[in-house]
C-alpha cells in the first residue's frame, strides 16, 4: 500500500478539485490530482516545436503606410 499524507486546501481550491473529480469521473482525489498533473505535463511537452515547418517572418517591401 502506498504511503499517504494530508494537505490543506482553501475552500475554493477544494470546490475546484471536487468539480475536476466529478467531471473526470475520478474515484479519489489522488486520481483527480494525477489526471491534472498528467494533462499539465502533456501540454508542456506538446508546446515544444508546435510549428517546426513554419518559415521565419520576413517583412514585405510594401508593408507600411508612409
Amino acid at each position: 500500500m502506498a504511503s499517504r499524507t494530508s494537505i490543506q486546501l482553501d475552500k475554493d481550491t477544494k470546490e475546484l478539485l471536487d468539480r475536476v473529480k466529478r467531471e473526470k469521473k475520478a474515484k479519489t482525489y489522488a486520481e483527480a490530482i494525477r489526471l491534472l498533473a498528467k494533462e499539465a505535463m502533456k501540454l508542456e511537452s506538446s508546446e515544444i516545436g508546435t510549428l517546426p515547418k513554419l518559415r521565419s517572418f520576413r517583412r514585405d517591401k510594401h508593408d507600411r503606410f508612409d
